[in-house]
């Protein structure tokens, strides 16, 4: 990979990407010594090449270091007890363990050109033995023209970097919401919500009839994904908040009057919600809300003229 080139906007996706390192939540001493010491060095070629995916100018030379990249990583994670190896210093990766650390999914992200963004991804199992059960997530993203309406499995997944996992629980059974980065193109970038469950063989399933507007004035059907579309750098909110027990959503408006053209919605300063209940995510209209007096709009505070100081008379033309 010799006679890299470099680009700015790469160079700033790698940095941020970086973000998204997170240690094992779980106890690395299964690891004997000779497996640590292989990792060690899967680790270095990894990240080597994770810097080449995202950052390089050419977009063949991302493709032969995703491939590279790809392969080296299995190669890593058939080493015994690897799930608690969290690999920190392969950066612009996302590696997201589940609250109950019995899978992590890693994720990145290979673009093609501005407009052409696809996400390479696996789960990988914790298991009792230290042996690899992996699922490799295929990125179906452009065979679908409704992906909210859609359940899917591994092998047609909605691709995304994700940046959190949360889990919740119903009638015994576990669910993990997952909330998830796509970079899609040059004007607009795209977040992804929605909940993973693991069927009775084990198996991924992703989506599913869990986030409901049943309570809302003019109910719309249930969603089996969420996602939001919005202007490339906007900073938009769409997390799970632990405080508050809420998943918070900026609600967006276009900055031009144009709501059909995604690449212009910004955040307006509301906060839609959801809340878990008996199995699924309830959506909330509006988290909060300030009620007014007529006429009374609010406002900074005054920094003169404040009850009890002598007020500053008003400065004379010519003076």
């Amino acid at each position: 990979m010799a006679n890299m080139r470099y680009t700015l906007p790469l160079l700033l996706f790698f940095n941020v990407m970086g973000m998204l390192r997170i240690s094992a939540q779980v106890n690395p001493s299964l690891i004997s010594a000779s497996a640590l010491k292989q990792l060690q060095t899967k680790e270095d070629t990894l990240k080597d090449y994770a810097f080449y995916l995202t950052t390089d100018s050419l977009p063949e030379e991302r493709m032969i270091a995703d491939s590279v990249f790809t392969r080296t990583l299995v190669r890593a994670l058939q080493i015994p007890h690897s799930f608690y190896y969290p690999f920190d210093s392969v950066l612009g990766i996302s590696k997201k363990y589940a609250p109950d650390s019995s899978f992590r999914i890693i994720t990145w992200n290979l673009q093609y050109n501005d407009y052409y963004n696809r996400q390479r991804g696996a789960i990988q199992m914790n298991t009792k033995d230290g042996k690899l059960k992996l699922f490799p997530l295929r990125d179906a993203s452009e065979f679908t023209d409704h992906p909210e309406d859609s359940i899917r499995t591994a092998k047609n997944w909605i691709g995304a970097l994700y940046y959190n996992i949360i889990k919740k629980e119903d009638q015994g059974k576990s669910f993990y919401t997952l909330f998830g980065l796509d970079p899609n193109n040059a004007k607009s970038t795209l977040k992804w919500m929605e909940v993973l469950h693991f069927n009775s063989q084990g198996e991924p399933i992703f989506g599913g009839p869990f986030f409901s507007y049943e309570r809302d004035s003019l109910p719309k059907k249930t969603q089996l994904r969420i996602s939001l579309e919005y202007k490339k750098n906007a900073r938009v909110l769409m997390d799970y908040i632990p405080d508050l027990d809420l998943i918070l959503v900026d609600h967006l408006i276009s900055e031009n009057d144009d709501a059909e053209s995604p690449w212009t919605l910004v955040p307006d300063g509301d906060q839609e919600g959801f809340k878990w209940e008996k199995g699924k995510w309830i959506h909330i209209n509006k988290v909060f809300t300030q009620k007014l007096q007529d006429g009374k709009a609010p406002r900074e505070q005054p920094l003169f003229n404040q009850p009890g100081q002598e007020k500053i008379p008003a400065t004379k033309k010519g003076n």
